[in-house]
């Protein structure tokens, strides 16, 4: 699969009216990839898919595809002329038409041979063979977002452009529809952009993935770089659960912190001395009845497999925990520990009343470097 850049957006500003709402983003999409813009509500990631969509023009940068320009200042190429595909979130297909109807509507001027061609292709490749003849109300909302996918797909666009598809869906439908559509695209070897607010969508769905915050793209990377490496103290709170405790970097690979001297496999990038937030995991503490390691379970939630709690320590910080379901413990409860940490995650320390990190507008201008590559 050709490894160069497909779609490019180079240091691109989108503002409504005189209000910046994407400042000043970069990143690329190789063809056949497939990537997430992934943030809370407001962060300006839809504003960006549309802005790729042609929908809305650009204030400062490019956006380019297949080396044609779609957007730069004072130029933008219609939306109908840039070859790509959308699906949205309230589906959208023609109540009055057909399966079969609706996925034809964007290739009216094939021949019919065709047409009736790559219906059955579609149909056969979102495993709904037999539906052409009948209507959208008739088949349930998973398979209705399947043909709007097929109807999307249909003109073999250069991208598609999902802008969070999934959102309407119950959560068991969702987890086992995200996997499919993205082994679809792979059997079609499509380029996407998935807009989602929903990290588990992003982290099943996407190759690469750019987490957005106010209009920034504050880390780009794959899924498991992001949740095991975040660079700024909003990713680490973001993807995932987790806690921070203080700590201060005692030599190039170990921190001190109420748990004792914690070693890493990999240098820190801090000096000794340096104080620290130490990011834990639940999956970073273990249950161990026989440690000397205590903490009192302040909270917990019975999650099917296992129970998450949190355990309060001597000194008041709180620790994620998860064990087995069968350690049913009560709020109040002391509970054994033991920490399972090679890698650590340390970030600089943030002021507990205004929430700001040392060096994070470096870490912001560091992060807007990385591209999806």
């Amino acid at each position: 699969m050709n490894k160069t850049n497909h779609l490019t957006i180079d240091n691109v500003t989108l503002a409504y009216g005189q209000e910046d709402i994407v400042h000043n983003v970069s990143l690329s999409l190789s063809k056949g990839e497939i990537g997430c813009l992934l943030g809370p509500s407001g962060c300006g990631k839809s504003t960006l898919l549309r802005s790729i969509a042609g929908f809305e023009q650009v204030k400062t940068g490019t956006i380019k595809m297949k080396d044609q320009v779609l957007s730069t200042v004072g130029k933008t190429l219609p939306t109908e002329k840039r070859n790509i595909g959308m699906v949205f979130q309230d589906i959208a297909l023609f109540p009055h038409l057909t399966i079969a109807d609706n996925i034809t509507f964007g290739i009216k001027t094939w021949s019919r041979k065709d047409q009736k061609v790559r219906v059955e292709e579609l149909l056969q490749l979102v495993g709904l063979p037999e539906v052409e003849e009948r209507y959208p109300h008739s088949l349930s909302g998973g398979q209705q977002q399947r043909i709007a996918l097929a109807r999307a797909m249909a003109p073999k666009p250069d991208l598609l452009l999902l802008d969070e598809p999934f959102s309407g869906l119950d959560a068991n439908l969702r987890e086992t529809l995200v996997p499919e559509i993205r082994d679809i695209l792979r059997k079609e070897e499509m380029s996407a952009i998935l807009v989602t607010h929903d990290q588990m969508e992003a982290f099943a769905m996407a190759d690469k993935v750019a987490v957005m915050q106010a209009g920034r793209i504050q880390q780009c990377g794959s899924a498991f770089n992001i949740y095991h490496e975040p660079k700024t103290r909003f990713v680490a709170d973001f993807i995932g659960l987790g806690e921070f405790l203080k700590g201060s970097i005692k030599d190039e690979y170990s921190v001190d912190s109420v748990l004792g001297c914690l070693v890493g496999d990999e240098p820190l990038g801090y000096a000794p001395g340096t104080s620290v937030e130490l990011l834990i995991r639940p999956d970073d503490i273990q249950h161990c009845e026989d440690s000397p390691l205590t903490g009192r379970i302040v909270s917990k939630w019975f999650r099917g497999s296992h129970y998450l709690y949190h355990v309060q320590l001597d000194n008041e910080e709180v620790l994620p925990c998860i064990t087995a379901c069968h350690h049913d413990h009560d709020v109040g409860e002391d509970l054994g520990i033991s920490i399972e940490l090679d890698h650590l995650v340390v970030l600089p320390m943030c002021d507990p009343e205004t929430g700001v990190c040392d060096l994070q507008e470096a870490e912001v201008v560091q992060a807007q470097a990385i591209s999806l590559k």
